[in-house]
Formats: C-alpha cells, sequence, structure tokens
C-alpha cells in the first residue's frame, strides 16, 4: 500500500481514536486497549524491554508513561496495511 494510503488510514483511525477517548494522550488502560495488548503489565513490561512500537515518554509531574494518540494511529495504519502473511 503507499505512504499516502498509509497517512488517509492514520488520519481516520487518529479521529476515531480521539472521540474514543478524549485526549491526544494516551497511558495505562487505554494505551493498552488503543494498542491491543492482553494486560496493563505487558504494556509495562514492553515500555521497560524497549520493545513498545511507538514512543512513550514521561510528564513532569505526573505518572506514568503516555504515547500520542498520531503515533499509535499511524503504527495502527502501517501494521493494518502491511503484506506479511
Amino acid at each position: 500500500m503507499s505512504e499516502q494510503s498509509i497517512d488517509t488510514l492514520a488520519k481516520v483511525l487518529e479521529k476515531d481514536l480521539l472521540n474514543l477517548y478524549g485526549s491526544p494522550l494516551l497511558s495505562g488502560a487505554d494505551l493498552q486497549r488503543a494498542m491491543g495488548y492482553r494486560t496493563i503489565d505487558a504494556v509495562r513490561q514492553a515500555i521497560a524491554r524497549k520493545t513498545i512500537p511507538v514512543k512513550v515518554f514521561s510528564m513532569k509531574n505526573r505518572r506514568g508513561k503516555y504515547a500520542l494518540v498520531k503515533d499509535i494511529a499511524y503504527w495502527l495504519a502501517e501494521n493494518a496495511t502491511s503484506k506479511e502473511e
């Protein structure tokens, strides 16, 4: 699939995620659900092992790790359109 198709799908997914979660940042259980991890511990482990496929970051005076909906949407679009079988 072309880069333009991936970008178009990513924008649709980003809009859907923003409507669903109401924030451009996801953390905790919302991050888990959006990325398809089975448990919150699986998310923590992926972050600790640095195998989570999107950029995660901390915020000053806040607990936890955060990811941007935009990054998650693009990752989902790339995976949805990959030709691996």
